[in-house]
């Protein structure tokens, strides 16, 4: 069973301000009814006096389907009411000529009668005007609607009989109380529509960062393939007419080609590592930046110099997820990013308020950080921490070398070369990622038996470097195509 109030938690933003505009309305015609209908004694409730609580009953019931028929309509969800507004104007005259011939027929004994009919008379034309306003379009309309109405209200009193003066005064109050409440309710269906299409905006703002980001990553894809492609056409075209002539250089292209092919391999794996790997410093700083754009109060604290590569990444990652979570589900008003280094560990902590429960156990959103940050011997921690309040609490462990450095920064071999995961071979040096294979596929890496590299382009004993693939002495076409690709 779900808690009390749970409804509520689980509506977005707009639909909470619509709920409460709509049962705004409701409360309107509660109070058409009360005002007339509740202060009066029990000789109300007898005689011709029976007749008005009836009617101003049916009339506030029509005044509230009418705001809420005109509310839809300007949400875009139905057409215009024009028979309903037509409707309430009838009705509103059938109830106005009913108190005012109930008010000159009371007796002198019944003047709780007389006293509710003209309540009821201008009680009725006040909120039908009101109500009405919402039914159309552009001040002047409006502005018609409710001179309208005034205009009614006195001419169905100047024939009963009553004062100049008291017509004067109730086609007045009509008209004053008949904008005021019109107004209202007129802000307030333009209050909705002004936060749907606030909601609409974040929303497009979203995807329109993705689609910048997917034009980015095939950007990038297509510098990196594209000239590599032109030449990889070129070399097998000159290969094939090489090999219809029976030359042996054909070979030597095809080696070329294949050579090309493994270096764009390898440079596609670049891209995407980099398009998959997250840099902590940036993620907190752009999610302070994102969060902050949408209405909510973020405060990032600590600092990520220092840590290890794969731990940035790692620890990024939750910072990238944790904020997507806050934006898409929830009304959070406040969230907090902590960063902290404790007892060998670096603990990242993201709380924000306003969370809802989903009931799905948890998405694959937070499966997959715990994988990422398994592969660091991390952990991670994801509830909620109190009323309304959501906790994701990641913890890495932070290992020193015997040199008291820590692991997984870039250093520089003996030859000066940078390497990635740092290990020290059994004389003490450093080794670095074990170069590609002949698939152009990179290895594990690990210590070395002779503490040299093993690959098809490994280094020799004396320090030269062997290609995987050695130039031949090409013909002039080879060497033409060499040197347009040069």
């Amino acid at each position: 069973m779900g808690r009390p109030g749970g409804w509520w938690r689980r509506k977005s933003t707009p639909a909470k301000i619509e709920t409460y505009t709509r049962w705004s309305f409701h409360f309107f015609g509660l109070v058409e009814f009360s005002s007339v209908a509740v202060p009066f004694g029990s000789g109300l409730w007898s005689g011709l006096g029976l007749w008005l609580p009836v009617l101003v009953l049916g009339h506030s019931v029509l005044c509230a389907v009418t705001a809420l028929r005109a509310l839809d309509w300007t949400r875009g969800r139905r057409p215009q009411p024009v028979r309903l507004l037509w409707t309430l104007a009838a009705a509103s005259a059938v109830v106005a000529v009913v108190a005012l011939a109930v008010a000159e027929q009371a007796s002198d004994g019944q003047e709780q009668v007389e006293t509710a009919a003209g309540g009821a008379f201008g009680v009725t034309m006040v909120f039908a005007a009101g109500n009405s306003m919402l039914g159309v379009r552009g001040s002047r309309r409006m502005t018609g609607v409710v001179v309208a109405y005034a205009v009614g209200a006195g001419a169905v009193a100047l024939p009963l009989g009553l004062p100049i003066e008291a017509v004067l005064v109730s086609a007045m109050a009509v008209l004053i109380g008949g904008a005021f409440i019109g107004s209202a309710a007129v802000f307030s269906a333009w209050l909705l529509n002004s936060v749907y299409q606030l909601d609409e905006a974040r929303e497009t703002r979203a995807r329109l960062a993705v689609a910048e980001e997917r034009l980015r990553f095939g950007r990038d894809l297509h510098d990196v393939m594209g000239r590599n492609l032109a030449v990889i056409a070129l070399k097998s075209e000159l290969a094939v007419q090489l090999a219809r002539r029976g030359r042996p250089e054909a070979m030597e292209q095809m080696i070329e080609v294949q050579r090309i092919a493994q270096e764009s391999q390898r440079e596609v794996r670049d891209v995407v590592r980099g398009y998959r790997e997250a840099d902590l410093g940036v993620e907190l700083a752009g999610a302070h930046g994102v969060l902050t754009a949408a209405g909510i109060a973020c405060e990032v604290r600590g600092e990520s110099d220092g840590l290890p590569a794969d731990v940035q990444s790692a620890l990024g990652w939750v910072v990238r997820e944790a904020t997507t979570n806050v934006l898409r589900h929830g009304d959070a008003g406040r969230c907090s990013v902590g960063l902290r280094m404790t007892e060998g560990h670096v603990v990242l902590t993201v709380e924000n308020d306003g969370a809802q429960p989903s009931g799905d156990g948890g998405g694959s959103g937070l499966a997959g950080l715990r994988e990422r940050l398994a592969q660091v011997d991390g952990t991670l921690e994801a509830g909620f921490a109190g009323e309304g309040v959501f906790r994701v609490v990641a913890r890495v462990p932070v290992r020193e070398t015997a040199a008291g450095r820590e692991t997984g920064v870039v250093r520089e071999t003996a030859a000066g070369r940078e390497t990635g995961v740092v290990r020290g071979t059994a004389a003490g040096r450093e080794t670095g990622v074990v170069p590609e294979t002949v698939a152009g596929q990179e290895t594990a890496a690990g210590p070395e038996a002779a503490g040299q590299e093993t690959a098809a382009g490994q280094e020799t004993a004396a320090g030269q470097e062997t290609a995987m693939v050695r130039e031949a002495a090409a013909g002039p076409e080879a060497a033409a195509v060499r040197e347009g690709v040069g």
